[in-house]
């Protein structure tokens, strides 16, 4: 092989390796679909039965969860605050990543778990933690994993925010977390049917 021609195969792969390293940042399309969903990113059902094994909930029950907090968007953010009208001053929460998790709360999970270097960008990660949290609000406020309307309920308000019935003073939350149950049980009759 030439000296050109292999160059050629080099930069050729190393297009490929950056195109695929690319797309695996984007969010999956067909968000409504969790098969097409798993096609595009076949590690994540690993994710999903790991966290299954380890806390009991179901992958759909999660997967609405994500779907709702960040379109599976692995770095996603709360709007920006401005000062001034225009000056970029921050975010309106440190809600952050896949699972949206909050500074405080991603720490103490990574205190309860032992986890020191789980990171919210992290799929894996991200499901492991919204599985422990989901097991917080079965022990904390007694709501069953499979019920994914009460479970998002306690995850937006926190648990003694739901325990106070915070949600009830948002008019817009309930119907919110009646999608999410939607979406959860939308997942859960197609996942079956996946490969």
């Amino acid at each position: 092989m030439t000296l050109s021609r292999r160059s050629a195969v080099v930069a050729i792969l190393l297009l490929s390796a950056l195109a695929s390293c690319v797309n695996q940042n984007r969010p999956p399309t067909q968000q409504d679909n969790i098969c097409a969903i798993l096609d595009q990113r076949p590690g994540w059902l690993n994710d999903l039965e790991r966290t299954q094994r380890q806390w009991g909930v179901h992958p759909a029950d999660v997967m609405a969860i994500i779907w709702k907090e960040s379109s599976f968007r692995a770095r996603a953010r709360t709007r920006r605050t401005y000062s001034l009208g225009s000056i970029p001053s921050g975010y309106i929460s440190s809600a952050f990543g896949f699972s949206q998790a909050l500074d405080g709360t991603w720490e103490w999970y990574q205190d309860e778990t032992n986890a020191r270097g789980a990171r919210r960008q992290s799929f894996r990660d991200a499901v492991d933690f919204i599985g422990w949290y989901m097991n917080q609000s079965l022990q904390r406020n007694n709501i069953a994993l499979d019920d994914a309307e009460n479970q998002y309920l306690a995850y937006h308000e926190g648990h003694t925010g739901y325990a106070r019935g915070s949600y009830r003073l948002k008019s817009w939350l309930p119907p919110v977390a009646r999608q999410v149950q939607r979406q959860a049980d939308l997942y859960r009759s197609q996942l079956p049917y996946c490969r």
